[in-house]
């Protein structure tokens, strides 16, 4: 009884003590030599190693060093190494480190393959190494032993070669593969399901893989992500696709797939559908209706068609529709998308909708984008557009609006637009003058080009202080180019070809303080704005910076300030009255890669440093009165006659 007594008693005096003596002896206790020298090697193969040699500590514990993290057993289980600018190949030194678990060496520049120590590694069960230059294709893993792999991102590598099928079977614990945005060839491995029974997420886009779209995918029964956007796939979609019912993205974009989508119901935790840029036909089945969860639709550059179903309006979390492309027609009054109260972006441009635009869009109090271009919507623009107080970028080009005057008014309350684009309607109206129209304080981008509208340029443009880009081009506007322009502070791209103005080209327009500089507003569109089906541009940066003032009626020389305008990349002054010589100082500008002066009265010689601006790509002065000899060398001689021919001196 007395021992046990005494016992009890140092147990509580000294229990303390001990445990603090012991976990002070723990701490004592370094990282294995193995570990240690592992991760030096490592270190040591590295042509660039981002610091760590200084960081990294012969005399210290290895468990202490920046980036590394041990068990309570001093044994290296993670290696965290991103983003640390390094540089060379990647050691298969690592593949010693037996208690490794998590390996990242993301976001550096490292190169060479894949070490088959790592992809072994009978500890590892995350590796990322994802944004390097990394080459070469992946080696073949023995089937016969299955190896603890969970997470395997290799993705935006230089990787190459085809997918090891016998890989797969070894890492049957595999949870997420992402292998996107690298060179794999060859078909998507037809068992895969089979190999990696536990796969939830498959990335694969971005490479070249080829043939159809295995309907063994149907049995990864637990895939919530798969993505194979921009590659070379073909055939239909499988119908065993849509028994993916866990399935929350689904990404095929930028492929050759044909098919339809009656299957779709099934899949009703879809998030995400994006099927842009295939050969998919039908129409969309009233069955969309069943995915509640549904936030972003991509079915843009289709073929699909028909109208689109009322059923649509139960999607009420959507938040993206992109239908570009296609051939869906007939009236969209029928959908109710007040009930879509998330919506940012409707993109509908290139259809064959016809009617008018519903008044139910002007509900959706969160949208930011809204683009209905080139279908058949006929009648006046609602005044319920001015319930969008997000809305930043409209385009409504190439339809048959009316009365632009009503429009510009509503518009202008409106107040975030910065994006406005509402051209080809209005036809023959006149340009409104009116002072009531207000408001565009944001507004960047403007364009009512090929309207056929008459009058001048309306004084209120000079209001909108933020202007970057104007599209006046194709109407039949008259008068003279207004001094107030160069005023437009931020205004890089001018084209008001194909009018009526008269009168010469005003000095003040050499004074622009945009065409002076190569600065340019880096903010993004909220979609891109497309010139033609196939170009786009997605921020204004991306723009050139331009002056066009081409088929008018002009007069009065170049004014030689013009040499000023250093930023220009496109000159056009064609088909005017222009008289006088081209001014030398023409060729200060250095970055022109178009200069068209032809068909004026132009007079002289050609300058001969013309031939400094060495970016020319498009060059013209036929049709003039000019004189001299043709360049048979230098930058102008690689133009053809027709760059020279009209003028008989």
């Amino acid at each position: 009884m007395l021992q046990q007594y005494r016992q009890d008693s140092y147990a509580r005096l000294f229990g303390p003590a001990l445990v603090t003596l012991l976990f002070l002896a723990s701490l004592a206790i370094p990282c294995t030599e193995q570990d240690k020298s592992s991760l030096l090697q490592f270190v040591s193969e590295l042509s660039q190693d981002g610091g760590l040699r200084s960081l990294w500590d012969n005399a210290t514990d290895c468990c202490k060093w920046g980036g590394i993290t041990c068990s309570s057993e001093n044994t290296v289980t993670d290696v965290f190494l991103a983003r640390r600018s390094l540089e060379g190949h990647i050691s298969a030194s690592l593949g010693n480190l037996t208690s490794l678990l998590r390996l990242n060496l993301s976001h550096n520049l490292l190169s060479g393959g894949l070490p088959m120590e790592l992809v072994s590694s009978t500890s590892i069960i995350v590796l990322d190494v994802s944004f390097n230059l990394l080459h070469g294709d992946l080696q073949d893993l023995p089937s016969s032993t299955l190896w603890p792999m969970q997470v395997l991102n290799i993705s935006s590598n230089l990787l190459t070669g085809r997918f090891p099928s016998t890989t797969w079977e070894a890492m049957n614990g595999l949870v997420v593969l992402n292998a996107s945005n690298n060179s794999f060839t060859g078909q998507i491995p037809t068992t895969l399901c089979v190999s990696m029974p536990s796969i939830s997420v498959l990335e694969l886009s971005y490479n070249q893989f080829s043939g159809g779209i295995p309907p063994g995918l149907g049995n990864c029964s637990l895939l919530t992500f798969l993505s194979a956007g921009s590659n070379n796939l073909s055939g239909n979609l499988p119908d065993e696709l849509f028994n993916l019912t866990l399935l929350e993205h689904l990404s095929f974009p930028h492929n050759q797939l044909e098919g339809s989508l009656r299957g779709i119901s099934k899949l009703t935790n879809l998030v995400t559908l994006d099927l842009g840029g295939n050969c998919i036909s039908g129409n969309i089945p009233d069955s969309v209706g069943d995915l509640k969860r549904l936030e972003e639709l991509h079915l843009d550059c289709n073929s699909m068609s028909w109208e689109l179903p009322p059923t649509l309006g139960r999607c009420t979390n959507l938040r993206t529709i992109n239908l570009r492309r296609n051939m869906f027609s007939r009236e969209l009054t029928r959908i109710n998308f007040s009930a879509m109260p998330n919506l940012k972006t409707l993109d509908l441009v290139w259809n064959n909708f016809t009617g008018i635009i519903p008044d139910s869009i002007y509900s959706c109090s969160n949208l930011t984008a809204l683009r209905l271009s080139s279908n058949r919507f006929h009648g006046q623009l609602s005044e319920r557009i001015s319930n969008l107080k997000s809305l930043s970028f409209l385009s409504l080009v190439g339809n048959s609006l009316t009365n632009i005057t009503s429009a510009l008014q509503i518009l202008g309350s409106c107040k975030n637009l910065a994006i406005l684009l509402i051209g080809r309607n209005f036809m023959h109206e006149a340009m409104p003058e009116d002072d009531r129209i207000d408001g565009f304080k944001n507004l960047q981008v403007f364009s009512i080009s090929r309207c056929s509208l008459y009058g001048k340029i309306p004084p209120w443009l000079s209001k909108l202080t933020n202007l970057e880009m104007l599209f006046l081009y194709s109407n039949q506007l008259t008068g003279t180019i207004p001094d107030w322009m160069s005023n437009l502070n931020f205004l890089f791209y001018i084209d008001i070809t194909n009018n009526s103005f008269t009168g010469e080209i005003p000095a003040t327009l050499m004074e622009m303080p945009m065409l002076k500089t190569n600065k340019v507003a880096p903010k993004a569109f909220e979609i891109p704005i497309y010139i033609t089906q196939s170009l786009q541009y997605s921020k204004p940066g991306s723009f050139p910076k331009v002056l066009n003032l081409g088929a008018n009626s002009l007069t009065g020389v170049i004014p030689k300030e013009i040499g000023q305008l250093k930023a220009l990349l496109s000159l056009n002054l064609s088909f005017n009255k222009l008289s006088g010589e081209i001014p030398q100082t023409i060729c200060n500008l250095t970055n022109l890669e178009v200069l068209d002066l032809s068909s004026n009265q132009l007079t002289g010689a050609i300058p001969t440093t013309l031939n400094n601006l060495h970016f020319l790509s498009e060059f013209n002065i036929s049709n003039n009165d000019l004189e001299g000899p043709i360049p048979i060398v230098g930058q102008l001689s690689t133009f053809p006659n027709s760059s020279f021919n009209g003028n008989p001196k």
